[in-house]
């Protein structure tokens, strides 16, 4: 099994280090880590350096460090705009899309979506996607902690804007007839793509991202918490990602 990962502000300087706060308590009392044993720190930003346990606290550790490395941010870049989804379908896509390696969360609130995050509600929310972005990355061993997006309830028509600007812009629709494994992708920039809530994308929606090119996956119609991450894979795949 590989070594876990824990994410911190930043790598220490000096080869000791006490990993304490929430991470340490995982590492300590959740994970049981013991002398002797390997772990990963990473700061989120690229950053990552391997580390060894040299003693174990009360929601503590201490660690020597080794070897350090630095993964450059990833270009092409991979946006997801995703439709707010109702219960815990937006978690469950946020969870799935960093796993397979997405750069920034977009949290699009669609004409359509069931849930509305409005006031202080759509901060608590926003932060849940955040907080299931760090445990997904940790899970993921991903040296880049992927960008919830600020604010918790974009608009169409900011999000129109995302797309005028990207290098290439897609959105997920069950009437398209081109296909996201052919369409021409860009080498550098941007790549956003757009997934709809539960209910789906307007016509009004769809005809305001005149810049997004409509794509399918296949025949089948997949759900909004699974949409997103199948689609990753494909853009992964043919970037040379995977």
């Amino acid at each position: 099994m590989s070594a876990p990962l824990f994410l911190v502000e930043s790598l220490p300087a000096g080869t000791s280090y006490t990993l304490d706060g929430p991470e340490g308590h995982h590492a300590a009392t959740v994970q049981r880590l013991r002398v002797g044993e390997a772990l990963i720190l990473a700061d989120g930003r690229g950053g990552a350096a391997k580390a060894e346990v040299t003693a174990v606290g009360r929601g503590s550790v201490d660690v020597v460090v080794g070897e350090r490395s630095g993964t450059p941010a990833a270009d092409p870049r991979l946006v997801v705009v995703q439709g707010i989804a109702k219960g815990d379908r937006g978690e469950l896509a946020v969870q799935a899309m960093t796993e397979t390696g997405v750069d920034e969360i977009v949290p699009w609130a669609a004409s359509r979506s069931v849930a509305q995050w409005r006031g202080e509600r759509g901060f608590k929310a926003r932060d849940k996607w955040a907080a299931t972005a760090r445990e997904a990355t940790k899970q993921a061993r991903r040296s880049w902690l992927p960008v919830i997006a600020g604010d918790p309830d974009c608009s169409t028509k900011q999000v129109a804007a995302r797309l005028d600007g990207a290098a290439a812009a897609f959105v997920l629709h069950e009437e398209a007839t081109e296909r996201l494994t052919t369409v021409t992708l860009p080498e550098s920039g941007e790549i956003v793509l757009v997934v709809g809530p539960e209910g789906g994308i307007s016509d009004a929606e769809l005809e305001s991202f005149g810049a997004a090119v409509p794509v399918r996956l296949g025949a089948a119609v997949l759900r909004t918490s699974t949409a997103g991450v199948a689609a990753l894979a494909v853009l992964s795949t043919r970037l040379g990602r995977w």
